[in-house]
């Protein structure tokens, strides 16, 4: 894109945070599970009111860890929110067990509990839920049912750093969470992520499993003497940097502010864009707020998506498709049916949303996408 193009996503990234790389960079300790880790680790766990944190390399190293702590094994069913990226599924995957695709709500595009209760059966042990693009999901429902059926909850918040569900942050609504701090998210250290656990047994399992199983190199090379780590089980390399854990604790820091950003470009985009026929804008429950990682509408079924995408990256605005519809994927294609997801993979297109965008480029976004959904209607 030009300079003068605004883009689908872009970093918050400053000063700040390269004083806290340069910081990192003299105290000799790039690598993972070093101070600067543990401080992140503490923060994440004091933020969520958990009894662990642990940073990792990514959400999918999070999901994966959860899937193996709770023990989920070869023959076992997870039911995971169909609307999304596909990461639970493949976690669910890596474990050899079954992902069970559940459909999700028309207007939240979070998974529907009632489309939860109905596959719950014999080989079903646990729940991955999403909060779909930064929208927590419906977790009073979703810990009923796992209740009642001794099912766990996994709640996948690797979008909704800074969202709430009945004033409580997105991240502490299951007992174990997983976040994401790819470039794109509300907190980013350009790739990351953490795993958020009430019990810290959960927490001690998964953050072993992340250092090849051996725990931190760092904490043993604080022994006197020469400790020599036994390897007893298989783990992953899935460590934090300390240079990426520093740029964390500084974005942290900065989330209310900029929430507020993107606040104020949903709340432009809602005024500009609410009385356009051709498009239905997102819903936020009463009961929830947004994160905004991404910001969706909804277009009619007579306008051409293709081609109001290609118009609007002609004219230097970005966009995308949005979530998938993953029982679609061929990895993943079967005959189970997930109508709502699949109509709303078909629909939905992602506008730019980030804490960087000008009333000015909201504006241009909001005109220019009102020019081009006239212009791209299907012939009836």
């Amino acid at each position: 894109m030009s300079k003068d193009s605004i883009p689908l996503v872009h970093p918050s990234l400053g000063e700040r945070e390269l004083a806290a790389v340069a910081e990192v960079f003299a105290s000799g300790w790039p690598a993972g599970q070093g101070p600067r880790g543990k401080a992140l680790e503490a923060l994440l766990a004091e933020r969520y009111g958990v009894g662990d944190a642990v940073a990792v390399s990514n959400c999918g190293a999070a999901l994966h860890l959860a899937m193996l702590a709770l023990g989920v094994e070869p023959g076992d069913e997870v039911i995971v929110a169909d609307y999304t990226f596909p990461a639970p599924a493949h976690a669910v995957r890596y474990v050899g067990a079954t992902p069970v695709f559940a459909d999700v709500r028309a207007d939240t595009g979070t998974v529907d509990p009632a489309a939860v209760a109905a596959l719950i059966g014999p080989r079903t042990v646990g729940i991955i839920a999403v909060d779909t693009l930064g929208m927590p999901a419906d977790y009073t429902e979703l810990m009923a049912l796992a209740g009642a059926h001794g099912l766990f909850v996994v709640e996948d918040a690797a979008c909704a750093v800074g969202a709430t569900y009945q004033g409580r942050p997105a991240g502490s609504l299951a007992p174990v969470a997983c976040l994401s701090f790819h470039g794109r998210k509300g907190a980013t250290s350009g790739e990351g992520g953490a795993l958020l656990a009430a019990d810290p047994v959960i927490g001690a399992d998964a953050r072993l499993r992340s250092s090849f199983g051996i725990g931190s190199i760092y904490d043993q090379a604080q022994v006197v003497g020469l400790p020599i780590p036994v390897f007893t089980d298989i783990g992953y390399n899935y460590k934090l940097s300390d240079i990426a854990a520093a740029i964390l604790q500084v974005q942290l820091d900065r989330v209310d502010e900029l929430l507020q950003r993107r606040n104020k470009a949903a709340a432009a985009y809602a005024e500009l864009l609410g009385d356009d026929d051709l498009l239905t804008l997102p819903h936020v429950p009463a009961d929830r707020t947004h994160a905004w990682q991404s910001y969706l509408v909804t277009l009619d079924p007579r306008v051409d998506r293709a081609g109001l995408a290609a118009a609007l990256r002609a004219q230097g605005i970005g966009c995308g498709q949005g979530a998938w519809a993953t029982h679609l994927q061929p990895v993943y294609r079967s005959d189970r049916s997930c109508p709502v997801s699949a109509d709303l993979f078909a629909r939905n297109l992602a506008i730019p949303m980030h804490a960087e965008l000008t009333e000015d480029q909201v504006e241009q976004v909001a005109h220019t996408l009102r020019a081009e959904l006239k212009n791209n209607l299907r012939a009836s």
